[in-house]
């Protein structure tokens, strides 16, 4: 797509298979750096890549010719694959993830927020934290599919 611009910056959340605390503290930096190549090899740009022992945030900018839903099979499926091979025991994501629409103008408080993702978590679980996230982008959502 020669002639197609776009400057789409995209907040993307996602966690664990049942919210296990699978996430390793020592593979965590590993797996952050693999999904920001992930990213790269698609195309696209990871301004910031974070997270806990059972979810992960990303801040992305993908290209214009590659959906959100593909970046998102090829990024849960090829991490998935490397955690298996990297901590040696079973891994998985949830199915499903969030994705919020990011302005240029809010892009550093989002990425210092991504940054700051084991102090946050001291005081709010991953499922408050989310469930905010879907009200404050007035998203409809069933709580029972949080």
């Amino acid at each position: 797509m020669p002639h197609t611009f776009a400057n789409l910056l995209t907040h993307i959340v996602f966690s664990t298979k049942d919210r296990a605390p699978l996430i390793k503290p020592e593979t965590r930096p590993r797996l952050h750096a693999y999904l920001g190549g992930i990213v790269r090899e698609e195309q696209g740009t990871a301004f910031a890549v974070n997270g806990t022992a059972d979810h992960v945030h990303l801040l992305v900018s993908l290209p214009p010719a590659l959906s959100l839903a593909d970046a998102m099979r090829v990024l849960k499926t090829n991490s998935s694959r490397w955690m298996n091979a990297a901590q040696r025991a079973p891994f998985a994501w949830q199915s499903g993830y969030g994705a919020f629409s990011v302005s240029r103008s809010n892009a550093g408080a989002v990425s210092q927020y991504i940054a700051r993702q084991e102090e946050h978590h001291r005081k709010i679980s991953f499922r408050e934290e989310f469930i905010a996230f879907l009200r404050k982008h007035e998203i409809e959502f069933d709580e029972r599919q949080i």
